[in-house]
């Protein structure tokens, strides 16, 4: 299936410091685009993947599991780290749990953290239905376009395909096991008002981390989808202030680059 005008790629050739950029389930990378393109501006080599399944139409994410869209960031981890020599990940929601785990598993490659609205685990009925609903529908409604601003609307499903969805909970399960691994500076942000991920999630996300350069950000004028929303300025500046803190070849200002073939938009 051809990709979703808008849901495409976005890579930039920038500096030494890079950072990888992971969207959210059942998202895609047009969620984060303005803030991949912040971070090029700045100088920054940016990867920001669309992960498999995603981009296209619900039904091609039946076909995908969490080691698919893991293993996708970590190739482009890989990739990040053969070009530049320090290297940042980042992600919403999901994106966030992906991100960790990177971090987790990646210590020596991996130099800070930034998770807007992390997601840590399966809440309600869900986490209990899911191993038998999988088996008996499709699909169910969507979880996409969380966002207080009403000129904003995130491009994802409209449908959460369940087999999907159960995978998500066996790898937030197995991230939530790995989080003391994190040892690397990390900058939380999230939203009072998010309606798809509760505050606890990113409580239980500090509290298990073994980071001693932590910053919590509250979003108050967001919902889930935060990066498009009203406080999405500022996720863009306090994260470039974040990655300048730990990186000098991170510059301030605009500056202008390369960006990839695959860019979109």
């Amino acid at each position: 299936m051809p990709v979703l005008p808008g849901a495409e790629p976005f890579r930039h050739e920038g500096g030494e410091a890079g950072v990888l950029l992971c969207h959210g389930f059942t998202g895609s990378p047009q969620s984060l685009r303005p803030w991949a393109r912040y971070l090029a501006d700045r100088g920054m080599t940016v990867s920001l993947p669309l992960l498999p399944g995603h981009g296209t139409r619900w039904q091609d994410m039946q076909l995908t599991g969490w080691q698919d869209w893991y293993a996708e960031v970590d190739r482009e981890l890989r990739l990040l780290r053969e070009r530049c020599s320090q290297v940042f990940v980042a992600g919403l929601s999901m994106g966030g749990a992906l991100a960790l785990r990177l971090a987790a598993r990646h210590a020596d490659a991996v130099r800070g953290v930034v998770v807007v609205n992390p997601a840590n685990r399966m809440h309600g009925a869900a986490r209990h239905v899911l191993p038998v609903a999988r088996h008996l529908l499709r699909s169910t409604r969507g979880i996409a376009s969380d966002i207080a601003k009403p000129t904003a609307t995130e491009l994802g499903y409209d449908r959460v395909p369940l087999r999907a969805a159960h995978s998500l909970g066996s790898f937030l399960r197995l991230v939530d096991g790995e989080l003391p691994q994190v040892t690397q500076p990390l900058l939380l942000l999230r939203s009072p008002r998010d309606h798809v991920v509760p505050p606890a999630d990113s409580a239980r996300v500090l509290g298990r981390v073994s980071s001693t350069d932590v910053t919590e950000i509250l979003l108050e004028q967001s919902y889930h989808v935060a990066t498009l929303d009203h406080d999405a300025d500022r996720i863009f500046e306090e994260s470039a202030e974040f990655f300048a803190r730990l990186a000098s070849a991170v510059r301030r200002g605009p500056e202008s680059g390369r960006e990839g073939a695959t860019a979109g938009g």
